[in-house]
């Protein structure tokens, strides 16, 4: 039988557990589209190429995005890097919600009737409407800070089921540190988030703990759509700073936000770069990129060394990063300190 050409993944440093043993996935529509295709397959392998048929298959992968913005941009990039890098081939069929749930759902049964070899969500709602509808392919999510709480996986450790990935959780108590030393005198902080997102309602409760020790107050405005940022914003009232989560509908409509921060001296802190990119003066964030190339990566396991997702622990960022925005904090009011500066990474 011809054998496929695997390529190792570059060695990466992950925050993962202990492994259990590897266990061979099962994927009905794979097997059956690899015996009705075992005639053509052999018959390419009987012309003796010089690399052994190395390249001869291509893998087809579907790739639901919640909405687009830099984080989620960078994160779909990085997974398709990953297979670059490796030098497999695959056909992405490539699909984005927009922002709508009701959307996400249609493309996940979409691609439920696709002839898929594995799957990624981009974004917790994006990996919600997949898991409901794809039982029988591999399933990688990446951009979810809390896999557990959204339903996706049994335990960080062992997933359970054909669903694993990466997390974006952040360092919100670092980040929050990070605040006070640009902020010296905050006592009040706003946050504006979805009240949809089940990532964000993670975060804010994070954020509300870690606050207390910092002598920080958490407030917090909800919002439905992205036209409701700006008034949100201004019913924070009298805060000292503003701490943007990652969520997806607020990121997606950061420059809103930014608005209002500059005209009322307001300093922005993110939790990501890309939101620093937008407006915010500052970050200890993930890189984005990392992070999906790292889950494709993970995929890359699973196609090649058939790994089960079930038994995949979901993976976290190794390392962060400081990013700055000089020229946004000086719009806000503010300075950056010098020692932070010598590390950080300028946008």
């Amino acid at each position: 039988m011809c054998q496929k050409s695997t390529h190792p993944a570059p060695s990466r440093q992950f925050v993962t557990v202990d492994k259990a043993a590897h266990m061979a996935i099962s994927r009905p529509k794979f097997l059956t589209a690899l015996v009705a295709t075992s005639a053509l397959v052999l018959t390419g392998c009987s012309g003796g190429s010089e690399d052994g048929g190395a390249g001869d298959d291509t893998y087809s992968v579907g790739i639901n995005q919640l909405v687009q913005h830099p984080a989620l941009d960078d994160a779909t990039a990085g997974f398709k890097e990953a297979f670059d890098e490796a030098g497999v081939e695959v056909e992405f069929e490539e699909q984005n919600a927009n922002g709508e749930q009701a959307t996400a759902l249609t493309i996940a049964q979409q691609f439920a009737a696709d002839d898929l070899d594995l799957a990624l969500a981009v974004a917790t709602p994006a990996a919600q409407a997949m898991a409901q509808n794809l039982l029988d392919i591999p399933l990688l999510f990446t951009a979810v800070t809390d896999p557990v709480s959204a339903e996706l996986v049994e335990s960080m450790e062992a997933p359970g089921s054909n669903v694993t990935g990466t997390s974006d959780e952040a360092p919100i108590e670092r980040q929050l540190e990070l605040l006070k030393e640009i902020v010296p005198d905050a006592e009040r902080v706003g946050i504006v988030h979805a009240s949809g997102e089940v990532n964000s309602e993670v975060q804010v409760e994070q954020a509300t703990e870690a606050a207390g020790p910092l002598d920080l107050e958490i407030s917090t405005q909800t919002v439905t759509t992205v036209n409701e940022i700006q008034q949100a914003v201004e019913a924070l009232g009298d805060v000292d700073a503003i701490y943007v989560p990652t969520d997806n509908m607020v990121v997606s409509g950061i420059s809103s936000l930014v608005q209002v921060a500059e005209s009322k001296q307001i300093p922005v802190i993110a939790a990501e770069e890309g939101t620093v990119e937008g407006g915010a003066v500052a970050t200890l964030g993930i890189d984005y990129t990392e992070l999906g190339r790292q889950t494709g990566e993970m995929a890359l396991r699973i196609l090649q060394d058939d790994e089960d997702p079930a038994e995949m622990p979901v993976e976290t960022a190794a390392e962060f990063t400081y990013v700055v925005n000089e020229a946004a904090a000086e719009r806000q009011g503010v300075t950056i300190p010098e020692d932070i500066l010598a590390e950080a990474e300028r946008k």
